[in-house]
């Protein structure tokens, strides 16, 4: 081979070289999206609970960034994961009750990730909630048109429902986690992934079953809305031992995703879906119904350790996502992408406010605030706003009963502020809360003169907020 031969074979190589790493440069990186289901921000040891035992996502965070202010749209599991999947709000993609399906004509963004990228795209584990609670009923279902029905399935790679066992739920963990491999074996070679898991845990009904953690109930630090009984005490520490199990799960699946040695180019984002189901929680849109955890890795992007105190919604997700798979987030898209905090903690907030909508829950007959609630909340940087539509019905959880709450009543050992949470008639129409003095929102500064200036901008701002997104419920002013 002649010297001339043997420059341009070199000078070939060097070329074929460099445009493999360019391509490589330019392969965008896996998102994996683990969803506990009914888990509120303050539930996790690296939101500084020193009482729960959550060893893996802890250490998730010290190998991330944490948000201390992501809210999800809705404190329900439908309407919050609509807006989750398509990166606009519930209320702009009509999902606000659990039973009609997302509307087919909404594009969900991991499609995107696949038509413009080349993702390979899947939902598993328990039920994405977004096929509609009734679609099926044989008395709606003959009335129905084919293109009612949202077809998930068809929209992605790969779509599995985990259904595990009416009478336990370890099956349905365990097939979690089997879709998880199955689904990794299914990935294109060379093609980056979008997958969300969706855990069954901390969701109710509690159960006992492989838990690698008991808490003691009484030594459990109560939040000062809770009432203190022995009842409450172990409601609480089973809710905690469901969300241990969740936690010995999803470190299951980042071993997992490790041992595929896919762990260097995959984003993890660990977030809940909603509050959980304890006092003023799901179903409530009071900070511990709303306020999630939301955990990012991403190595060699986002600083490991680092926290972040920017507002941030569920509808973010998709904006954000796209943004770094290198790809213009729809116009219609109402979400607002927050990789700028990703890449600098420092970078603040691009968002001034979240607003959270409560609407109809599940497929049950309105009959109690439980199943059929109406309101609306604004939350700011310091400031909050509740607006309690149906302010007439009196508090009812989701998910749950107040049962321990009033046999302390009846006992005669319930204290008033309690009675007044919990067993009150009927809600003030409007709650408002300074988060920066009050964080657990125990004084409703509802009409203090001091602050009606502050108030009165909270519900000019989520008026105008709802006149802009044809929102259907009446506006938070008088009209004078």
């Amino acid at each position: 081979m002649n010297k001339a031969t043997s420059y341009r074979l070199c000078l070939l190589i060097i070329v074929l070289l460099s445009t493999v790493a360019i391509r490589a440069a330019e392969t965008p990186p896996n998102v994996l999206i683990i969803l506990s289901d009914d888990q509120s921000a303050p539930h996790l040891g690296c939101y500084g609970n020193k009482d729960i035992h959550t060893p893996n996502i802890d250490k998730l965070a010290s190998e991330g960034m944490r948000f201390e202010r992501a809210y999800q749209t809705a404190p329900q599991c439908a309407p919050a994961r609509a807006a989750m999947l398509t990166g606009r709000h519930t209320i702009d993609v009509g999902m606000t009750r659990f039973s009609a399906a997302l509307p087919r004509e909404v594009v969900l963004y991991p499609e995107i990730l696949r038509s413009q990228k080349g993702y390979f795209a899947g939902l598993c584990g328990r039920t994405y909630h977004l096929q509609g609670a009734l679609m099926n009923n044989p008395n709606i279902k003959p009335y129905l048109k084919d293109e009612d029905f949202s077809n998930i399935p068809d929209r992605l790679d790969y779509v599995k429902v985990a259904k595990g066992d009416k009478d336990q739920d370890a099956p349905l963990r365990k097939e979690t986690i089997e879709q998880f491999k199955e689904f990794l074996s299914k990935v294109p070679a060379g093609k980056p992934f979008f997958l969300q898991l969706c855990w069954h845990d901390p969701h109710r009904p509690f159960s006992t079953d492989e838990l690698p953690y008991k808490h003691d109930p009484s030594k459990l630090t109560l939040p000062p809305f809770y009432p203190d009984s022995p009842a409450i005490r172990a409601d609480l520490a089973a809710y905690y031992d469901e969300c241990a199990r969740m936690d010995g799960n999803t470190g299951t699946i980042l071993q997992i995703l490790d041992e595929h040695k896919l762990t260097d180019n995959t984003i993890v984002i660990f977030m809940g879906d909603n509050g959980a189901s304890q006092y003023r929680g799901k179903g409530t849109l009071n900070e511990l119904g709303i306020n999630v955890p939301l955990i990012v890795r991403w190595p060699g992007v986002v600083k490991p350790g680092t926290s972040s105190k920017a507002l941030v919604s569920g509808e973010d997700l998709g904006p954000t996502i796209l943004q770094i798979a290198g790809i213009d987030a729809p116009k219609n898209m109402t979400g607002v992408s927050f990789l700028d905090e990703l890449r600098d903690p420092s970078a603040g907030s691009k968002r001034n406010m979240v607003i959270a909508e409560r609407g109809p829950h599940a497929s049950s007959l309105p009959r109690g605030a439980a199943s059929f609630d109406l309101g609306r909340v604004i939350v700011m940087d310091r400031y909050k706003l509740i607006y309690n539509v149906t302010w007439q019905l009196p508090y009812q959880p989701v998910d749950f009963n107040l049962d321990n709450v009033k046999a302390l009543d009846k006992e005669g050992k319930l204290e008033p502020k309690f009675k007044e949470l919990y067993l009150a008639d009927h809600r003030p129409m409007f709650e408002f809360y300074d988060l920066q003095n009050d964080p657990e929102e125990m004084k409703n500064l509802d009409g203090q003169k001091d602050l009606n200036k502050v108030e009165q901008e909270l519900k000019g701002r989520l008026a105008a907020w709802m006149i802009e997104h044809h929102d259907f419920v009446p506006l938070p002013l008088s009209g004078r």
